[in-house]
């Protein structure tokens, strides 16, 4: 464990190389995996931050029991891809040869030994999690209703062909014909129903041709594909503790799986909602929430905005206020949702109000890009002001349209 991780560090300072030396080691000896692959530039450049994120993740967490659930679900749901026991092959031939590329006299039989055994077991994993899985590799999945809010944001409800077992609060990836070999990931709104439609809460991202797509352009009849669902972003039933969810954007969608799930037995103990947003006209599902809050006596809801007239980041310092209030963290569990930059500043807040960082529940979705002054990651306040993907959807034309 320890050679992996002193040499992964020594590949860290120069990642970008590594992954650029990866593909075109990857492509140039295997010109037919190309095709497997997004055709833009800007998709690739994505697709190479998740081949590192992805790394990143196994090497943070080598000791870890989650690690082989997370390769398995990763196998699983790479078949979307078609891949095949060669494809993982060729990637692990490419792979080493961009380990020995980048880590310079660092780079040894020993540590080539450590790498190939340590790439076996995760290519083990993920064609195990494959093999062992009886969905389909994807489902097709027709749209029955689309409604639009502004400019920027949809909510697209979708009728699989074959039923879709999820969980609420889970995520899964979308893929359409109009962007070909592009997969983005989204949650899915709503716990399962007897019809089996899902619904989608998509954002719009400025230069992002699925997002666009997905807003601007399906109808329903339209057919999109979906991988399998994943995320463990589930409620937990086993403790009769008090509850707060946190949701940002369309990191609503998930919460508002869960919150339908507990409506079907209501829970003994109090339940906190915390919606947060850049300006009260962003609050595209307010109706139904004030809705559900006065139907439900467990269920008390606090809306964080700034005031008017404001910047729009002083809501994130009301955020800030709201939860300090809320106390007794250390009994709570938390669940979190919303763009990743929020989640690690949010969670790191609620830590410092003394919640137990394992009762803290989210899915970890890396950011593809860094923001802000030097490249630094953004801080708690300016991630309002510099706004990272996924993006708040334009409060203009707040009506929904209904195609």
């Amino acid at each position: 464990m320890r050679i992996l991780k002193s040499s992964f560090a020594v590949v860290e300072r120069r990642a970008e190389h590594a992954v650029k030396f990866f593909y075109s080691h990857l492509f140039w000896h295997n010109p037919g995996i190309r095709d497997l692959f997004p055709a833009s530039a800007e998709d690739m450049e994505r697709q190479r931050d998740r081949l590192f994120a992805a790394l990143t993740h196994v090497i943070a967490h080598l000791e870890d029991e989650s690690l082989l659930p997370y390769l398995r679900d990763l196998g699983r749901d790479h078949r979307k891809f078609l891949a095949g026991p060669e494809h993982y092959a060729a990637v692990g031939s490419s792979l080493l040869a961009a380990l020995a590329a980048t880590s310079g006299d660092a780079w040894n039989p020993d540590v080539e030994k450590a790498w190939a055994e340590a790439y076996q077991v995760i290519a083990d994993a993920m064609t195990a999690g494959a093999d062992e899985s009886e969905d389909p590799p994807w489902w097709d999945a027709e749209v029955v209703r689309h409604v639009q809010y502004g400019q920027d944001i949809g909510v697209l409800t979708l009728r699989p062909h074959a039923p879709l077992r999820h969980l609420p609060g889970q995520y899964v990836s979308v893929s359409s014909d109009r962007v070909p070999t592009t997969w983005r990931t989204y949650s899915i709104g709503n716990a399962p129903r007897p019809d089996h439609t899902v619904d989608l809460h998509v954002s719009r991202i400025e230069h992002g041709r699925l997002s666009n797509a997905l807003v601007r352009e399906v109808r329903p009849g339209d057919v999109l594909r979906l991988g399998a669902p994943g995320g463990r972003l589930t409620f937990r039933r086993d403790e009769d503790r008090p509850v707060s969810f946190i949701a940002a954007g369309t990191g609503w969608a998930p919460i508002r799986a869960m919150l339908e799930e507990l409506a079907q037995q209501p829970p003994d103990q109090d339940v906190r909602l915390f919606v947060t947003a850049r300006d009260a006209a962003h609050l595209y599902d307010r109706p139904l929430i004030d809705a559900w809050e006065a139907a439900r006596d467990w269920l008390a809801v606090t809306y964080i905005t700034p005031a008017p007239g404001q910047h729009r980041n002083q809501a994130t310092d009301r955020l800030a206020t709201a939860l300090g209030n809320r106390g007794l963290w250390p009994d709570q569990d938390v669940y979190l949702s919303g763009p990743p930059l929020f989640i690690e500043a949010t969670s790191g807040l609620l830590e410092e109000l003394g919640a137990r960082p394992g009762r803290i529940f989210y899915d970890s979705i890396p950011a593809t890009g860094r923001d802000g002054a030097g490249g630094r990651p953004l801080g708690f306040g300016e991630w309002f002001l510099n706004r990272p993907a996924p993006h708040w959807h334009n409060p203009s034309g707040r009506a929904p349209r209904n195609y």
